[in-house]
């Protein structure tokens, strides 16, 4: 058997085909981690399949996960059909053209011809617009891969011309079989100790493809004596890039999932998905400015300290910059999130605008507006205004709506945090109002 922990000057390492080509699939059934498309009787990939034409399809998913294979099984071994495959990072309006004018020729031939365009996202909005008539007379077939929401990233005249379909990001489970089909393949197990193993499943983070590089690397580097352990095999692969989409969608997704982890008071889970945003390149500027907002939305007077930590956290981060000023972020993260939660402000805000905005030509009662003129005090603006310091309870109870519209409620704090002894507060206030008036 070939030793295969030689070093390359022992192995010819460059005459081998990648692990992630060698161990392609070759049927559907074949791909792992997409059962909810592979499936042969219920799976999408199989029923869109049987459709004549073949339709058009844009797969969404993550790095690794099967996009460009699923793209050439999608394609029946007919000499009916012609597969094609370019890169939008590399491609422009001509080379579209080229391909065009070619497909249109196999047409007359009975020939169809399926373009699959990796990074579809990349093209922009005149290239896109390109694949419109093509599509609409049936000159070919689109196959559209992309790591990034369609819905954000393509046109909308081009996705309602495809069927979306959507690959998850593969679980611990399918990466652990494609470490044994590589070991299958290798006729041999990967010498690894279990915590580099776990760590190797780890730092796949979902990528089937890096996995299979990352043990390739491991079957011509590795020692053949020795199990390696967790430190010499995070030493020996390259760190996978973070996956962080910094388009809109992905952008918006992680901001979401931090403000809605402290909004449920979960300080383990918004640490996180901070973390997650952090090591993604993120502005940690942007996930202040959100703290902020979160304080105001989420946490209010339930607990008045909460903004006074954000925008403590983010004046700190101004005044330390990285790495320092991050933890600021995190002790704020955590502070909102295990902090009581209240939205008695924010709901009143919005049920004040949107009455403001109905309601908003009424004058306000005379007597809490000034009088600076003559003529202003002979119509009583001012009369009868209490200064409320004046009164035994500092407060006066007057009426300060406008006298069309009588009063209002917006604000109701609920009984959680400071805001129970602010509702107390308002509930006396009320109680000697209703007295006076």
């Amino acid at each position: 058997m070939t030793d295969l922990f030689a070093t390359p000057a022992q192995s010819d390492t460059t005459a081998r085909k990648p692990l992630a080509e060698v161990l392609r699939p070759k049927t559907l059934d074949e791909v792992i981690g997409q059962d909810h498309l592979t499936a042969e009787n219920d799976g999408q990939l199989h029923q869109l399949r049987r459709q004549t034409p073949l339709p058009s399809l844009i797969l969404w998913g993550p790095p690794g996960c099967g996009k460009t294979t699923i793209a050439r099984l999608f394609v029946p071994e007919d000499e009916q059909y012609r597969f094609e495959q370019i890169s939008a990072i590399f491609s422009g309006v001509a080379d579209l053209r080229k391909v065009f004018d070619s497909a249109r020729a196999r047409q007359q031939n009975g020939v169809h011809t399926v373009l699959f365009v990796d990074e579809i996202h990349r093209f922009n909005k005149a290239q896109l617009d390109a694949f419109l008539p093509v599509l609409e007379d049936g000159t070919l077939t689109l196959i559209g891969a992309t790591t990034e929401n369609p819905s954000f990233s393509l046109n909308p005249a081009l996705l309602s011309r495809c069927s979306v379909v959507t690959l998850n990001r593969l679980d611990d489970a399918a990466l652990t079989r494609l470490v044994e089909k590589s070991e299958a393949h290798f006729e041999e197990k990967l010498n690894l100790e279990d915590d580099a193993r776990a760590a190797l499943i780890g730092a796949a983070d979902g990528d089937g493809r890096y996995l299979l590089g990352a043990i390739d690397k491991i079957f011509a580097y590795g020692v053949h004596d020795k199990p390696m352990g967790r430190t010499q095999l995070l030493s020996l692969i390259n760190r996978r890039a973070p996956l962080y989409d910094k388009s809109d969608d992905g952008h918006y997704n992680l901001i979401s999932a931090l403000h809605k982890s402290i909004r449920g008071s979960d300080p383990d889970a918004a640490l996180y998905w901070m973390c997650r945003m952090l090591d993604g390149g993120e502005d940690p500027r942007f996930i202040a400015r959100r703290l902020v907002r979160m304080a105001n939305e989420d946490i209010g007077l339930a607990d008045p300290q909460a903004i006074t930590q954000a925008i403590a956290a983010w004046d700190t981060y101004e005044r330390l910059g990285s790495p320092e000023g991050e933890l600021a972020l995190a002790q704020a993260a955590v502070y909102l999130a295990s902090a009581p939660k209240s939205n008695g402000v924010y709901m009143a805000y919005k049920k004040a605008m949107s009455f403001a905005k109905q309601n908003g030509a009424h004058m306000p009662p005379k007597h809490i507006l000034n009088a600076p003129t003559k003529l202003m005090k002979e119509q009583d603006y001012g009369s009868g205004y209490i200064y409320d310091h004046d009164t035994p309870e500092g407060f006066s109870g007057q009426d300060y709506f406008p006298e069309t519209l009588g009063r209002q409620n917006f604000y109701t704090p609920p009984e959680r945090g400071f805001e129970r002894d602010i509702n107390k507060r308002l509930k006396y206030w009320a109680k000697i109002r209703q007295e006076r008036n």
